[in-house]
């Protein structure tokens, strides 16, 4: 059965993508726990985020840091946080948080809410710095 992610690579559920290559792809969590709040993960289904092949992995590594950068340049942090949970969805993927503090990661308190228009915005954002690292 495809996971909600294998129904967001394939097109048949939107996302506010921020980035995309042949092999990955970001884009914002819709239950955010700090504003820029995203997710990305290998287009290849895999459960488990080691029991990914080494290119793919190697991939997947190298494109988190670039969006990790963008994410940097469009809300103000002190850094990216970075977490692999991947119990919530079947298929592996990153967190990337903009943190301050160690709070900021905290996956229990309440989530954030954003407009359609507000995440389309902060997806654009990111997009744009995004497009402008080499």
């Amino acid at each position: 059965m495809a996971s909600i992610f294998s129904k967001i690579i394939s097109k048949e559920i939107p996302c506010y993508k921020v980035a995309e290559i042949d092999t990955c792809i970001a884009f914002l969590d819709i239950f955010p726990i700090q504003k820029g709040h995203l997710l990305v993960l290998p287009k290849k289904k895999v459960n488990n985020l080691f029991d990914l092949d080494n290119e793919t992995y190697i991939s997947l590594m190298f494109f988190t840091k670039r969006v990790a950068k963008a994410l940097e340049k469009t809300i103000i942090c002190n850094r990216s946080g970075m977490s692999v949970i991947g119990l919530e969805v079947p298929h592996a993927h990153i967190h990337l948080i903009p943190i301050n503090s160690l709070e900021d990661m905290n996956f229990n308190k309440e989530k954030l809410t954003f407009s359609n228009d507000e995440f389309n915005q902060i997806a654009k954002e990111i997009a744009a710095n995004y497009n402008t690292l080499a």
